[in-house]
């Protein structure tokens, strides 16, 4: 990889374009990082916050005009919104499978075809169960290799 430095005075902010004779793996990691502010997120809880490795997530979903984090530990408000944390955490594995919830393929236990026109997942050993919304189960799919 090679970076170049490029100082501008009259730019009004810092500006990254990254060149790449295709899309990778490297590719996205980079990006992802560069998205992610070192890849940690801040969740709140009882006057308390904790940074979070996105990994221990298990899933992100809307509630009461708020966003909440679902860890093993229990549940963290973050302040980030939806849409902002599905593109920071493009490169970390985590889907949107509906309007109001995003989630973490690795924390993916069992998919229920099953049901017409939808996917039912399981997270963490039961600790979670979610519906993929009908406008995002071709998404999924494919993401999924289903």
């Amino acid at each position: 990889m090679h970076v170049d430095v490029q100082l501008d005075p009259t730019l009004k902010e810092v500006t990254v374009i990254v060149r790449a004779p295709a899309r990778t793996a490297e590719v996205d990691a980079l990006l992802a990082r560069l998205n992610s502010r070192d890849g940690r997120l801040l969740g709140f809880r009882d006057g308390e916050a904790v940074p979070l490795e996105p990994a221990s997530i298990l899933r992100f979903y809307g509630e009461d005009k708020g966003v909440l984090a679902q860890t093993a530990s229990g549940l963290w408000t973050v302040r980030e919104r939806l849409y902002e944390l599905e593109q920071q955490l493009e490169g970390h594995r985590f889907v949107r499978v509906s309007h109001s919830e995003i989630i973490n393929l690795q924390a993916v236990t069992a998919l229920d075809l099953r049901l017409t026109g939808t996917i039912r997942i399981t997270l963490a050993d039961g600790a979670a169960v979610c519906y993929v919304s009908r406008r995002y189960v071709k998404r999924i799919k494919e993401v999924l290799g289903i």
